[in-house]
């Protein structure tokens, strides 16, 4: 427990001192996309710190931004598990995390599990 609080510790800091990383890798559009999709409940967070469907049938311009948004944070887990000295696993979950104690109630979050919940 301690070494994975350590790890959060260590890549929310790297995140915090690399400007964010995560807000840099996306555009307006797709941010804007992104949150209508998650405020109607076809999008949600994953425990992996990337964005997951709800549901299967969204249309093509949400699969486009999740896709879009997913890339860049790819990007900022790589660069925060580099400097931090841990996986991208490590640094991806660490920020999940950080999402789902931010998450505004009513919006969809998915477990390690693979269970879609509602906050």
């Amino acid at each position: 427990m301690k070494t994975m609080m350590k790890t959060f510790g260590a890549v929310a800091a790297v995140l915090l001192l690399t400007g964010a990383g995560m807000a840099q890798a996306q555009s307006p559009a797709a941010k804007a996309t992104v949150d209508a999709a998650k405020a109607s409940g076809d999008v949600g967070e994953q425990a992996d710190g990337y964005l997951g469907l709800v549901d299967a049938a969204v249309p093509a311009p949400v699969r486009a931004a999740v896709a879009e948004i997913n890339a860049g944070r790819a990007a900022a887990f790589r660069e925060a598990a580099a400097k931090a000295g841990t996986t991208v696993e490590a640094a991806g979950a660490a920020v999940g995390k950080q999402l789902f104690d931010r998450l505004p109630a009513g919006q969809f979050y998915r477990t390690a599990d693979g269970r879609w919940a509602r906050k």
